[in-house]
């Protein structure tokens, strides 16, 4: 059962804001740049070095597990993998 409340956000809002943000030219501009700088880098981790899924449970040990993975990473592109 949905209750909506006069005031309140409605359950597709923010997937509207983000469309609208999206789509807009600065958000484009934003948009274009993620894709050639941050997306390769979830690419590599999870295609070429197989690490598709957190193996640990709780916020603590998953960010944990994150931070290493983003280490390692960043080592082998400095000494050129």
């Amino acid at each position: 059962m949905a209750v909506f409340v006069k005031g309140l956000p409605g359950p597709n809002e923010p997937l509207e804001q983000m469309k609208h943000t999206i789509h807009s030219a600065e958000g484009r501009r934003h948009y274009d740049q993620r894709i050639g700088t941050i997306e390769p880098v979830f690419g590599n981790l999870r295609h070429d070095k197989r690490l598709n899924r957190l193996t640990q449970r709780g916020r603590k040990k998953v960010a944990t597990q994150w931070q290493l993975r983003r280490l390692v990473h960043n080592i082998k592109k400095i000494v050129g993998r």
